[in-house]
């Protein structure tokens, strides 16, 4: 299927549905605007995109980084219509059935439809965020793991931790310590009690680097570095990673 981008008319039609969707769980997505020429426009330059699962949040980011860099899409060619089509297109893993009655909880709209204009928000698109990760980190996108590893669907607090401040993102060595602190390798998904409020927890993490910013310029350092700067409550997870 040839990647395209919802015009006006589409964005509402798909925003009308994720309004209804939360007052009716068994309401089918709207599929039939994914290649409505009266509500959708192909785009240019021309992509193949498939209708496909991915088994997490890392391999829908690396296919689509993939995809773009080959049919040679840069950044001012993904505006907030294309996001809301592939979000349309794989809808049903982005928002997955929790039995065989309904589905689960739709969320807020910047999930499907990207608020682009304020990073505060824009993050939170379902397959936006994690692709600008992976862009951010293609570099070496092992330590970009933390951010990843979840499923479509739930992206998870320590992502969000991350992802909702840019110069955090953006910074490697602060995505190499995290993913040091709270990826376990081996069962690939995240260590028990990196999510929440607790001691050395991800939220903790942030804000001990908001903290540390005031003294140290931070993109000027390096991941053992920034290790070494960490208080003793993140102990137990670098202990972890060790093991």
């Amino acid at each position: 299927m040839k990647l395209r981008r919802l015009n006006e008319k589409g964005l509402q039609d798909f925003a009308d549905f994720i309004d209804r969707l939360a007052l009716d769980p068994m309401l089918a997505p709207p599929s039939g605007i994914l290649e409505d020429s009266e509500k959708s426009d192909v785009c240019r330059p021309s992509v193949e995109v498939e209708r496909r699962r991915f088994s997490s949040r890392f391999e829908a980011a690396a296919y689509l980084y993939n995809k773009f860099i080959e049919a040679g899409i840069s950044d001012s060619d993904l505006d907030r219509g294309v996001w809301a089509w592939l979000a349309l297109l794989w809808f049903d893993q982005l928002c997955p059935p929790p039995g065989k009655k309904a589905r689960g909880w739709p969320g807020e709209q910047a999930r499907w439809i990207p608020t682009l204009s304020d990073y505060r928000k824009h993050y939170r698109h379902l397959l936006a965020g994690p692709w600008r990760a992976y862009r951010f980190h293609s570099g070496n996108i092992e330590r970009a793991r933390v951010l990843l590893c979840g499923p479509l669907y739930a992206p998870g607090d320590v992502s969000e931790q991350i992802l909702s401040r840019q110069e955090l993102v953006t910074n490697r060595g602060v995505v190499e310590v995290a993913t040091r602190l709270y990826y376990d390798p081996l069962q690939k998904k995240l260590k028990r009690g990196a999510a929440g409020k607790g001691p050395g927890s991800a939220r903790r993490y942030a804000d001990v680097l908001n903290q540390f910013d005031v003294t140290w310029d931070l993109y000027e350092m390096g991941s053992n570095e920034i290790t070494t700067l960490l208080p003793q409550e993140f102990d137990r997870f670098m202990a972890a990673s060790r093991t």
